[in-house]
Parts: C-alpha cells; structure tokens; sequence
C-alpha cells in the first residue's frame, strides 16, 4: 500500500524506541510527529472521496502501526459529512481495539462530530458504559466532550448533557484512573460554562472520585 509506505518512509528508529516505552501498548511504532502525519492525510483527503476515505482508514487501522492509526482517524476527523453512516459504522467499530489514549482520543475527536451530526447515536455510545473494557467506557465521555463545551445549548442538548452526566455519576466508583481522569475532564469543560451544575454534581458525587479527579473537576470553580 502505498499510503503505509509514505508513513514508513519517514521512520525514525530512535524516536520510535521512545514512542513504545511511552504509550506501552504492544504494537510497532515509526517515530513520526504529528506534523508529519497530518501532511499526508490532508494530501490523501483530497485526493479520495468520503468512500475512499473510509476505504483507506480501514486499511491503515488494520495494520495495527501507531502512526497508521492516528491517521486513520484523522482521515475522518470532518464536520460535515453528508452521508456519514460508513464513517460512523467505521469509528464505533474500532473502539473494542483501543489499548492506549492517543490512538482512542483521536478516533474519539472524529466519532464526536459523527455524535453531533447524529445525536440519535448516543444510544449506541450508551452501551459502551457498562463494557467491560476500561477504554471502552472511557470513550463514552471522551466522545461526548462536545456537550459540555456548548456555550448556547438548545434545550434537547441540555437534555442530553444531563444523560452524559448520568454516565459520568454511574463510573464515579471505577477506580481505573483514565476513567476518573474523563470524568474530571467533561466536569472541568463544562465548569467553564456552567459552573453551578458541576458544583452539584461535585456536591452528590465528589466524595467517590478519587482525590485527584475531585480536584481536577474543580479547579477552574476557585476562580468563579
């Protein structure tokens, strides 16, 4: 594939060495920044229909490289899809693979814009929370970040906030610490625009965070 041998031609062992002892995951690693990636996505963007998009995305996916995932995902990183169902399908099937947060949050940047082109998908993403596999539930309030960053909400988006929230009260006793890190996370950006609903929500459910994530959710609180 040609698109995989562009990104191996630009391997840097050293950094590759570095980038597995970071994110620990068992998987190869080519060294390649950011930047460099986001090169070559946009160069394959334009040159490929939606379908050819997700057609492309699921071959660098599977072939399990770090760096071919970040651009698989950042290959469907778009806001307006007219017809996005494949796309969808596509980025909800791949959340059973996450094992690390930096392929999962750029998927999760993608299947967020799919959530708000479609709310009605929330009942799927609600099936996630009570998985078994951390990442899994994590990917639950990491993918619906968008809610508790809208500075106008419309009443069926406060409807739906409120849901999230729901799932984010349900994991308070989880103990794994990426999902109590999401869930101060989601409590953190929307203290910025309502801070008197994550003062409650602190209030009824603060005592079971761990100490940390209690007070990661409420830091931006002191200066209000």
């Amino acid at each position: 594939m040609t698109e995989l041998t562009a990104l191996t031609e630009l391997a840097d062992q050293a950094k590759a060495a570095q980038m597995a002892a970071y994110h620990k995951a068992e998987r190869p690693y080519l060294g390649i920044a950011v930047p460099q990636i986001e090169a070559l996505v946009a160069q394959w963007r334009s040159e490929r229909d939606i379908a050819g998009r997700v057609a492309l995305a699921g071959q660098l996916w599977d072939s399990n490289i770090h760096e071919a995932r970040i651009a698989a995902a950042k290959l469907l990183t778009q806001a307006r899809i007219s017809d996005d169902g494949a796309v969808w399908a596509v980025l909800a099937g791949w959340v059973p693979d996450f094992d690390g947060w930096a392929i999962a949050d750029q998927t999760m940047s993608a299947a967020s814009r799919r959530l708000i082109a479609d709310p009605a998908r929330l009942d799927e993403v609600a099936g996630w929370t009570g998985s078994d596999q951390m990442w899994t539930r994590r990917a639950a309030l990491v993918g619906t970040l968008p809610w508790a960053k809208m500075n106008h909400p419309k009443a069926d988006d406060l409807d739906r906030r409120e849901r999230i929230l729901g799932w984010a009260a349900s994991m308070v006793d989880d103990r794994e610490w990426f999902i109590q890190k999401a869930i101060a996370w989601w409590l953190r950006d929307l203290s910025k625009r309502d801070a008197p609903r994550v003062q409650t929500f602190l209030a009824e459910y603060g005592a079971r965070m761990k100490p940390f994530a209690r007070r990661e959710a409420g830091r931006l609180l002191q200066d209000r």
